[in-house]
């Protein structure tokens, strides 16, 4: 089995980020520090570890719904010492988050330990929906509207066709509706200020049809079984 796709089975971070991993040095198989990304390993024989910690595959997979509150980065580990949203979750499995959500976003945010569905769902070509709320600056006109819908050029890269809906609106703010398929570094907030509207405040509410529901911030649960098949049938 490939290396990086044995981290993801693991749950040490999706095969993405666990590639990551390998390229900076931090798995060792057989106490030898492996960069090698097509490495491949006997899951029955050989040692893997991260951070001096062996990895195994463990048969029961976790997944958790959290209502993340702002101030949380969405990474296992932190160079500045910040709060991570796995400190929101204690329980004696290595999980990982199910793409991100930035530090001063709150909201819906899925965590497994299940590395070939967070690959599934993180995948670009899946355009699962996610739902956000956002207040903004102003309030933007018809023509803005249509150009953040149609898609907008930021970073180089045009944005996938989204949904804007304007809740409600005051002399200089708006509270607005976005769906997007994508889910880029800080692509709502970009788009927004792609527009002339930048974000006050933005919280997603969805992700498919999983919803934030009434969970309290700061909270989480369980999927349930009939939430677990249906993303693994997204």
């Amino acid at each position: 089995m490939r290396l990086q796709k044995f981290l993801a089975a693991c749950g040490v971070a999706s095969r993405r980020k666990s590639e990551e991993l390998i390229k900076d040095g931090f798995i060792k198989v057989n106490n030898t520090v492996i960069k090698e990304m097509g490495h491949k390993i006997d899951p029955n024989k050989d040692i893997v570890t991260y951070q001096n910690k062996r990895v195994t595959i463990s048969e029961k997979k976790i997944y958790i719904l959290l209502n993340k509150p702002t101030g949380y980065v969405t990474t296992v580990s932190d160079q500045f010492n910040r709060d991570k949203v796995t400190d929101l979750v204690q329980i004696n499995k290595r999980i990982h988050p199910i793409g991100r959500l930035d530090y001063n976003t709150s909201g819906l945010l899925l965590l497994t330990d299940d590395g070939e569905l967070t690959y599934k769902l993180t995948h670009p070509k899946h355009k699962v929906e996610k739902v956000y709320i956002a207040k903004i600056k102003g309030t933007p006109s018809k023509d803005n509207i249509n150009k953040f819908q149609k898609g907008l050029e930021i970073d180089n890269y045009k944005t996938q066709p989204a949904y804007f809906e304007i809740l409600n609106s005051q002399s200089d703010m708006s509270t607005v509706k976005i769906i997007i398929t994508e889910g880029r570094n800080r692509q709502v907030r970009k788009m927004c200020q792609a527009i002339g509207h930048p974000v006050i405040s933005l919280q997603r509410i969805a992700v498919g049809k999983l919803n934030i529901g009434n969970l309290e911030l700061g909270k989480w649960r369980f999927l349930t079984e009939k939430e677990i098949n249906y993303l693994k049938k997204l």
